[in-house]
């Protein structure tokens, strides 16, 4: 995988990260013999999306999916004309109609983005065919500079699954809101993932801060929604 020598998106530029691992780390892609998932111009979607003056939520997931075609860069979302399975998608969509009483059927969530959700996974490559591939290829430090760079003021934080939770103590501002269950992945979605109500939950908190609720269906701010 061919990526620049920073491709630092607006706003993240000034991470530590891209100048004590990324060397590194792009090295490291450049000498993977497998295929890669996102493509190399959609590694960074998900900081491209949403700069950091922008971010209310934060969902913090585990790895791209690494099936071909799936994963477009931002955690959990999928490509509109993917022909396949949605998997923890799927049980997102469960569980946000079962929260909000309203269905979401449009796959990809450049939506949320666009409303201040960092759309995030811990690790940001995958090998095709093997997940968590790449979790130990140095991404954690970008995610740890991540946070520290959102510790400026209160957000609202998803953390899904294991490694997601594994950065709880990175959240250190003062009245942020922190929602832990277990992944939405099919394997472990009914481990507490499915009742744990996190959209509306955050939705509370960010009325309680004086902000807008995030359309998370996207029913009102996306006509097209149901395309």
């Amino acid at each position: 995988m061919d990526l620049p020598a920073r491709p630092a998106p607006p706003g993240w530029d000034g991470l530590p990260f891209w100048d004590t691992r990324w060397p590194a780390l792009r090295a490291a892609l450049a000498a993977e013999t497998r295929v890669i998932h996102p493509p190399a111009p959609r590694v960074f979607a998900a900081l491209a999306a949403a700069p950091p003056e922008a971010v209310r939520v934060v969902i913090l997931g585990q790895d791209p999916y690494h099936t071909p075609g799936k994963a477009d860069g931002l955690a959990f979302s999928i490509p509109r004309d993917f022909p396949g399975r949605l998997d923890s998608l799927g049980n997102i969509f469960k569980e946000m109609e079962a929260d909000l009483g309203t269905p979401r059927s449009r796959t990809d969530l450049p939506d949320l983005a666009a409303q201040g959700v960092l759309l995030l996974n811990t690790a940001l490559t995958v090998p095709e065919g093997a997940a968590k591939g790449h979790a130990r290829l140095g991404w954690d430090a970008l995610v740890r500079d991540v946070l520290a760079r959102l510790s400026d003021r209160p957000r609202a934080y998803i953390l899904w699954g294991g490694p997601a939770q594994t950065f709880r103590g990175q959240i250190t501002c003062p009245g942020s809101l922190v929602i832990e269950s277990a992944h939405p992945s099919p394997l472990s979605a009914y481990r507490g993932f499915f009742g744990s109500r996190p959209f509306s939950r955050v939705n509370d908190w960010l009325t309680t801060q004086g902000e807008g609720r995030i359309d998370w269906t996207g029913t009102l701010s996306n006509p097209d929604a149901a395309d």
